[in-house]
């Protein structure tokens, strides 16, 4: 697909699938409303554990265990070992300072501890600097299936395991830095690309489809249809995926793209946003 053909844009064309999903909502969850930080927040061993509730570790426990019954088989090699890495337990929800000591060791990244989902500026920033906005709180059990808003299990057990793995996490930094560049219609051509890899990418591994996205390895649901029949996939193609308008952000996905490797990955991001002016 030719870039040329995607400069032909209006307005309307520059709101995100979440954004135009939202509107097509009578009522909005205040959760899904993006936060501005107002100040850095606390970053590192500047994290405190909070008082979580015996509540709070029982609903982990669940969501972690139901997951791991899914992922061997199914999810990525990278992703099972960055669980290693980060020494991820069922039994209580892991210290935010304690993974960004984990992470740093294996990719030189941190973890700064956000209060909910947080204006792309000021995710972006966090990217590029390589740092991941992680909750500290879980959701309630009545949304143990699904959740609109982020929390800690989406974060640390979809997110944090592949930031274990060099060339994903050098790719999420470049995103960062290629995305507070990015004006007009370019910004949900990056949302999609974010959207197709970071949150439901799939990776062949000895001529099998594995999964790596968090939109995936954290949904008990998505584990399954992910690898199902009832699933296109497309080769992973750049130009393809941020020229994809017409999927929806609150039902399962019915087309993905696949990596033949992480440095494919990186490679094609960076050729995509160069083309762009972006990186």
């Amino acid at each position: 697909m030719d870039d040329d053909a995607l400069d032909t844009t209006t307005p309307e064309d520059e709101r995100s699938a979440f954004e135009t999903a939202q509107d097509q909502q009578e009522d909005v969850d205040p959760r899904t409303i993006p936060q501005r930080l107002e100040e850095t927040p606390p970053i590192g061993d500047e994290i405190e554990y909070p008082d979580y509730s015996e509540d709070d570790h029982e609903t982990w426990q669940i969501l972690v265990e139901r997951q791991m019954e899914q992922l061997p088989g199914r999810a990525c090699e990278a992703y099972m070992r960055g669980q290693d890495v980060l020494q991820l337990e069922a039994e209580r929800i892991p210290g935010l300072a304690a993974l960004s000591r984990r992470l740093n060791e294996a990719t030189g990244w941190t973890v700064a501890n956000v209060p909910g989902l947080i204006h792309e500026k000021n995710f972006f920033e966090l990217l590029a600097d390589r740092t991941f906005p992680s909750t500290n709180y879980v959701r309630g059990r009545d949304e143990l299936d699904y959740t609109p808003a982020p929390d800690c299990f989406h974060d640390i057990f979809g997110h944090m395991p592949m930031l274990t793995q060099p060339d994903f996490a050098d790719f999420y930094q470049l995103f960062g830095r290629a995305a507070l560049n990015a004006e007009g219609a370019d910004r949900p051509r990056l949302e999609r690309f974010h959207w197709f890899t970071v949150e439901f990418g799939l990776i062949r591994e000895e001529g099998e489809k594995r999964i790596f996205g968090a939109g995936i390895v954290s949904s008990n649901e998505e584990v399954t249809h992910a690898l199902s029949d009832e699933v296109t996939l497309h080769s992973f193609d750049p130009a393809h995926i941020v020229a994809k308008d017409d999927y929806e952000v609150y039902n399962l996905q019915d087309e993905l793209f696949v990596l033949d490797s992480f440095e494919q990955l990186v490679d094609g991001f960076r050729e995509w946003t160069r083309s762009r002016g972006l990186l």
